[in-house]
């Protein structure tokens, strides 16, 4: 065989790959292609004793005496989903100067709303009080989500009861992003949704688009150009516009190309081309005083 032969068989298996990721964007396979030269990891850290949630800590290699922090929430419905299921976003995000915290909420069915909204203003409270022992500076917090994550991450920044009742308020933090989130999405009819809000008797106030009159805090707001699972007209668009027209600066953003899962993939390095995802956040955090 010859080396030509050899060079275009490896490009086309190559090639192969990257189109399966991009298609179905197994989190295992995009943490088993991230290195883990670029941060260190603090893991299992409890930050809710009662409970024993944890969070892991994710720290750049060349960490200055104090970066800015995320605190990221994943998606799953609220029904699944771990921790460990995003080094490859955190990952991309230390290597922009950020320390990460990625906490674990309670999931359906051992919790419905608004349980595991408490835990994440829980795991707020912890970065706030705790992250400066771990190189992040506590004075410039931003929230992240993906989808479930991202409903999280806007209750918290727009809602003030949760963070609230741990002492703090929207306040103390600098900004907050949204990725594919359901933010206008009650009545739903999705089956795993559905038993989280208490179908057919939803509670009130449960929806981020009904605490515009109450925002404070810059927004990024991205979505896929079409989303079979999440309506991102319906909810990014709708909670952008409404945040804009009252005057909270605030980046909406539609992705071709992606979809409700690839569009949170392109963070991981060989999905990068996919989207500028990764590139918008974190100007839009960088960019705010």
């Amino acid at each position: 065989m010859t080396i030509t032969l050899k060079l275009l068989l490896i490009v086309g298996a190559m090639i192969v790959l990257l189109i399966a990721v991009a298609v179905f964007a197994p989190v295992s396979l995009l943490n088993a292609l991230t290195p883990a030269s670029t941060f260190t990891l603090t893991s299992n850290v409890v930050y809710e004793p009662t409970t024993q949630l944890k969070l892991d800590i994710y720290r750049p290699k060349n960490a200055q005496p104090t970066n800015p922090v995320i605190v990221f929430f994943y998606g799953g419905s609220w029904n699944r989903g771990s921790r460990g299921d995003y080094r490859f976003a955190a990952a991309a995000l230390t290597a922009r100067g950020f320390v990460v915290v990625i906490p674990d909420y309670r999931l359906y069915p051992q919790v419905r709303y608004p349980q595991f909204l408490e835990d994440c203003a829980t795991a707020v409270a912890w970065t706030k009080h705790s992250i400066a022992e771990y190189g992040g500076d506590a004075q410039r917090i931003y929230l992240l989500g993906h989808s479930a994550g991202a409903y999280n991450a806007a209750m918290l920044a727009l809602d003030p009861r949760w963070l609230n009742q741990v002492g703090l308020a929207p306040s103390d933090l600098k900004g907050w992003a949204g990725l594919a989130g359901p933010y206008h999405f009650l009545p739903s009819n999705n089956p795993d949704v559905q038993p989280v809000f208490m179908h057919p008797n939803y509670p009130p106030n449960a929806q981020p688009i009904e605490h515009v009159r109450e925002a404070t805090l810059p927004a990024f707001i991205g979505a896929a150009g079409t989303d079979n699972l999440v309506d991102p007209q319906q909810n990014s668009g709708e909670l952008a516009r409404a945040l804009q027209a009252r005057a909270i600066p605030t980046s909406l953003k539609f992705y071709p190309g992606v979809n409700h899962l690839t569009l949170m993939g392109a963070f991981a390095w060989p999905l990068r081309g996919l989207a500028p995802v990764l590139d918008d956040v974190v100007n839009y955090f960088q960019q705010i005083p």
